[in-house]
């Protein structure tokens, strides 16, 4: 008789599963997650999932535990491999599998693991995560004889890479993998990208030697950075650790943000989907709903999530949303999920069609003043009670507030936001103004409310 398994409360997330390897997280909870994934996958008259891992030192172990637990639910395993989390996606879609998942810590520290999942062409994620602590619970399993089969897809992926490049003039480009998952790959697609490319740490390791692989926080671009001026490239090109956001760089050394990068590729995807809904996560700027609007589309703003924006694109019929972390998504020519590789595509095909660099693309946009993304540490009990908090103060002021996801505010100066991480112990906050004096104002209403519920902004801040 199979016995009852009860995970660490932390690791069962919004939209994926994720925690620390030998203290939250262990090969014994991916058995469990394989028998409960596996059971619904089953009941719902699935036979074949594919599954991937990325470099993470851990990653082995935690898939073949996956692995394992699928199998016994009769279920047809393909493993991918070592890959990027697009890569299984890809293969998840092109193959017609009934799910796929993928084990990877993402752009958290090199102890974190976890798994990123998609039940028939959409994300699993919210309650339907949760079930699966209720499932293993309650050893609610079905049994089978199953297999575990190797599939090799990336030259098929890269293929499909490349199939969406147009561009009629040659660049040089930086790239920097971050010894991420994608760096087998990325040299791979660069091979056959016309124009030069300049790799960087594009061997995968686990322990991230170089530095973090998380392209929305500034010092992890230094290096891709001196990398862009050393050779004079065109542009600069960074993922996080497994290939489903991207980073930019302009010739200038200047970070393109996700938001930003957003409104360049609408610019060219409402030329063939005139009128679209373009959706946005509530941490972007508000020069790209405006950017948006300007030129004829429908900006929606939504909460930030991978899972969450995937499914409302589905909703929506939306070619392209996208976050200011650098998830984003193309519905246009490519299956709606976020890849960073063909991100990186797209963004190449764009640059060399427009006949300018990608800094002259960025100085179009309105200018503001913004920060980027600054993190609070507070821990996983009290963080969205901080948030409930602020919204109460402000509400019972007679603020108005807008509450997607967490708190942003308008104000003549610009806008803030305050929201809880899904995925890490922290508060997420930015703000946007028109003019420094604003800047300082907001980032002021921002901090005094934080004071009032204990967090202590940086001194920096």
């Amino acid at each position: 008789m199979t016995e009852a398994h009860r995970f660490h409360p932390t690791i069962l997330r919004e939209y994926d599963i994720r925690g620390v390897v030998g203290e939250t997280l262990s090969s014994a909870d991916l058995r469990a997650l394989g028998r409960a994934f596996g059971t619904l996958v089953v009941r719902q008259g699935g036979r074949r999932v594919c599954v991937g891992y990325d470099g993470r030192i851990s990653s082995p172990d935690l898939e073949a535990a996956l692995v394992g637990g699928l199998v016994a639910c009769g279920l047809t395993v393909e493993r991918i491999g070592l890959g990027p989390t697009p890569m299984l996606y890809y293969a998840t879609r092109e193959r017609e599998a009934d799910a796929g998942l993928m084990i990877t810590g993402s752009h958290n520290p090199p102890h974190y693991n976890g798994i990123k999942m998609m039940l028939g062409k959409g994300p699993f994620y919210g309650q339907a995560i949760l079930d699966l602590g209720v499932a293993t619970a309650a050893a609610d399993y079905v049994t089978g004889v199953g297999e575990a089969v190797e599939i090799d897809v990336r030259q098929a992926y890269v293929e499909r890479l490349l199939r969406d490049y147009d561009g009629p003039r040659p660049l040089k480009v930086a790239w920097d993998a971050g010894n991420g998952a994608t760096g087998e790959i990325l040299r791979r697609l660069t091979a056959r990208l016309p124009g030069e490319h300049v790799l960087l740490f594009d061997d995968i390791d686990g322990t991230f030697p170089n530095h973090h692989p998380d392209p929305t926080v500034a010092e992890n671009l230094v290096d891709l950075q001196r990398l862009v001026a050393e050779q004079g490239c065109d542009l600069g090109i960074g993922f996080d650790g497994d290939g489903d956001r991207i980073g930019a760089i302009d010739h200038l050394g200047r970070i393109v943000w996700g938001d930003q990068l957003l409104a360049l590729y609408a610019a060219v995807v409402l030329k063939s989907h005139p009128g679209a809904t373009i959706i946005a996560d509530v941490k972007a700027s508000q020069t790209l709903f405006d950017e948006v609007a300007r030129l004829g589309g429908q900006p929606l703003m939504w909460k930030t999530g991978h899972s969450l924006l995937k499914a409302k694109m589905a909703e929506t019929g939306s070619p392209l949303a996208g976050e200011m972390s650098g998830h984003i998504f193309f519905a246009d020519k490519w299956y709606g999920f976020d890849d960073a590789l063909y991100c990186a595509v797209r963004l190449l095909a764009l640059v060399s069609h427009a006949g300018v660099t990608l800094a002259e693309l960025r100085d179009r946009l309105p200018a503001v003043i913004n920060t980027p993304e600054i993190r609070f540490q507070v821990s996983e009990e009290r963080k969205f009670a901080v948030v409930n908090e602020v919204r109460s103060r402000l509400r019972e002021a007679g603020v108005a507030v807008i509450d997607i996801d967490g708190v942003r505010v308008n104000t003549p100066d610009g806008w803030w936001l305050l929201r809880a991480s899904n995925t890490q112990d922290v508060l997420v906050a930015r703000a946007e103004a028109f003019t420094d004096a604003g800047l300082v104002r907001l980032k002021a209403l921002l901090a005094e409310q934080l004071g009032r519920s204990g967090v202590e902004a940086p001194a920096d801040f």
